[in-house]
């Protein structure tokens, strides 16, 4: 060993070959437990960098427990993905009850005004693996486990309130047919492919589905800046055992948001984990994303009125018809200690209800509660998965079930079976039944139904295919039709089989004529004849509620913001606007050519980020304050100007100063009511402006 170097908590060495070694010092406190490396086994470890060998350069010997103990841990490292759902990003939270709701439901969470129950949330995408990127154009998992005084509740969601199909039996089948093909082994993370679209094509059922996946709310800007759903329709039933079905709504509090698609296959070269980079940074800076939940409430009366079957997860109730509620905030205030403890080891399963919350009939919802307990014992290898702390229930459980794989309970006496009359001989004879407090499924049956025959069929307002696909598009804004019908366009696009997009063009005449011939001349193709719908497509009052503009422009509030300078600019001028940005709640990234110290006018400023590795994709909106210089120099430095054409071509707003606005109209970027200057910036931004759109890309 050579000369050794010290540090506040180890002395650091070189040995023979070169290699360092971090050592407790000899001298040191060798009573602290954490600062010395062991086996699982707890045997101090001596010499973390070395093989037990004989000789310097004689084979390694078998005895070795270090080696082997450290690589045998290695190989098993890994456990089985989820097969959908595997890229995911979570957090810790709270949820308040706002408005209590106990005259609908003896759910302890909603009883009281303030009540505070912790969660844990899980956003994903669906379709890719586990190493995919964050920002494919896919349906986003919301997945909340609520630690409940009663037990834990598992809401588990999406970010789109309806589902591709009606009965959980087709499921395998429409996974296998979005992810990657089998005999060729890609595309990942994408349904722009053969097997997706000839599914779609042959399932009208699908089609609803399919609009929502193919607009904006399939691309979100963030996690934070979703909706999420419960999907189907539930019960909840109050203390005098009284039933009413109920949706579940998140609203997110800083509004919703969407990508366009070029920025969202940019962002995806530039930031694979943007997503979770997002959420994880918004939460370490105490910028807490939080959202609304909400209910709508209605009766098994004014459900048979309806012309769809509110047990059909392919269709939604309109909030304007059925207003949403709100009852509660859940705000996610703390990242994960450890990604894999946590986020990869977290298991959801909709069978995990607490007493006041039932199920439907609803035949997507009754396959999914075997579904995810299954898949949980592949995945994480043990029956007592549970027992892992991020499972856990925070309230006592106690129940007969016994040993298993990795069993961590140490149970004491004989009683693992009840009833027993153990009691009798004073020992403890383990806990009991309780009709009083405990869970009790709603015996009535709130869904008009004759059970006195078994029949694999599907009910006659199933049937309806095209009708909420319809409303959906018609609620749609202009410019959010336009991305649907071009989504549509490049997905068929690579749809190597003819005869499939001919289907999926026949299907959408039933939804809209105009769409499907926009469609149809994306592609070159003519119209086929409309397909035969199962049930006539019925007109319904667009919601407004569907669409994502016409909720309103988004605030500065958790948004982030890009404001490139340059040797020479005004030091005072960029801390003002900064200032503004911040105090409106957003968040700014200082860009430039360096990311050293850089001379300005007023001192010398330091980038956050270099130009090239902070494309304007990451951006919210971006600001530009440098001289005619510097101006003059980035006009020929291509990606200054890809900085700006991105930022252009997406409908950001951009804050220009005089000698950016001569640099863009030195490349061709004309100016419009999204090019600002500096002093309007802050009160403009963050807003999108596609009024810009039609002029600087093909649309369908």
């Amino acid at each position: 060993m050579s000369k050794k170097t010290t540090d506040p908590a180890f002395e650091t060495s070189i040995g023979n070959g070169g290699e360092t070694h971090q050592n407790v010092p000899a001298k040191g406190a060798h009573q602290d437990d954490q600062a010395h490396l062991t086996t699982n086994q707890g045997i101090r470890i001596s010499d973390n960098q070395n093989s037990l060998k004989a000789g310097a350069r004689g084979p390694v010997l078998l005895e070795d427990f270090v080696l082997r103990e450290k690589i045998f841990h290695f190989d098993h490292e890994r456990i089985p993905e989820r097969i959908v759902h595997a890229r995911g990003s979570a957090a810790h939270g709270v949820f308040e009850c706002t408005d209590p709701i106990p005259e609908l439901t003896r759910a302890g969470l909603f009883a009281e005004k303030g009540k505070q129950t912790p969660v844990f949330t899980r956003f994903s995408t669906v379709a890719g693996g586990a190493g995919s990127v964050d920002t494919p154009r896919d349906v986003r998992g919301f997945a909340v486990k609520f630690y409940t005084d009663e037990g834990n509740w598992d809401l588990v969601g999406n970010n789109i309130p309806v589902f591709f199909i009606q009965d959980a039996i087709k499921f395998p089948d429409l996974i296998h047919a979005v992810k990657m093909e089998a005999d060729k082994g890609y595309p990942q993370a994408a349904s722009a492919h053969d097997t997706f679209w000839d599914f779609v094509s042959l399932m009208p059922e699908t089609m609803h589905m399919v609009m929502w996946a193919m607009s904006d709310r399939a691309i979100p800007r963030s996690l934070r800046f979703m909706e999420g759903f419960g999907i189907h329709t539930f019960l909840l039933v109050n203390a005098k055992g009284e039933s009413k079905l109920v949706k579940f709504h998140w609203k997110p509090v800083q509004g919703m948001q969407s990508t366009c698609w070029d920025e969202a296959v940019k962002i995806a070269g530039a930031d694979p984990d943007y997503h979770r980079r997002d959420l994880y940074e918004a939460i370490e800076s105490g910028d807490f994303p939080a959202w609304d939940l909400g209910v709508q409430i209605f009766d098994e009366d004014w459900a048979a009125e309806q012309p769809y079957d509110v047990l059909d997860a392919t269709k939604l109730i309109p909030e304007e018809v059925v207003p949403v509620r709100i009852i509660g905030r859940m705000t996610l205030n703390r990242n994960p200690d450890n990604f894999f403890a946590e986020t990869e080891q977290v298991a959801y399963c909709p069978a995990n209800i607490v007493p006041g919350i039932d199920f439907s009939a609803d035949p997507l919802l009754q396959g999914r509660l075997f579904s995810y307990l299954d898949t949980q014992k592949s995945r994480l290898g043990t029956a007592n998965f549970h027992q892992i702390p991020v499972n856990a229930p925070k309230c006592p459980f106690h129940n007969f079930q016994r040993d298993g794989m990795m069993q961590t309970q140490v149970p004491k006496g004989r009683a693992n079976y009840e009833p027993n009359s153990l009691t009798a001989a004073d020992e403890d004879g383990g806990p009991r039944e309780c009709p009083a407090t405990a869970f009790t499924s709603f015996p009535g049956n709130v869904e008009p139904n004759e059970a006195d025959t078994r029949l694999r069929i599907r009910p006659d307002l199933f049937a309806d295919h095209y009708s909420h696909a319809r409303l959906f598009y018609r609620s749609q804004t202009a410019p959010e039709q336009a991305h649907l019908a071009s989504a549509i366009v490049f997905e068929l696009s690579k749809v190597a089989l003819e005869p499939v997009r001919l289907r999926v063009l026949s299907r959408l005449r039933n939804v809209d004529e105009e769409l499907a011939a926009r469609v149809a001349a994306g592609l070159a193709m003519d119209l086929p004849e409309a397909a035969e719908a199962a049930s006539p497509p019925i007109d319904m009052e667009p919601s407004p509620a569907l669409s994502i503009l016409e909720q309103g422009q988004p605030s500065l509030s958790g948004r982030k913001v890009g404001i490139l300078f340059a040797e020479g600019s005004n030091l005072e001028a960029i801390e003002k606007l900064k200032a503004q940005i911040e105090k409106a709640g957003g968040s700014v990234l200082l860009v430039a050519p360096r990311v050293g110290g850089i001379k300005v006018k007023g001192g010398t400023l330091k980038a956050d980020g270099q130009l090239a590795g902070s494309p304007s994709v990451i951006f919210d909106a971006v600001a530009s304050i440098i001289m005619p210089d510097a101006a003059q120099a980035m006009a020929k430095c291509s990606t200054t100007q890809a900085w700006f054409a991105d930022a252009y071509a997406h409908c950001k707003t951009i804050g220009a100063c005089p000698a950016t606005k001569a640099l863009l109209e030195q490349w061709g970027l004309e100016s419009d009511e999204g090019v600002v200057g500096i002093e309007d910036f802050a009160s403009t931004a963050p807003a999108r402006h596609w009024d810009r759109e039609p002029k600087i890309r093909l649309l369908a």
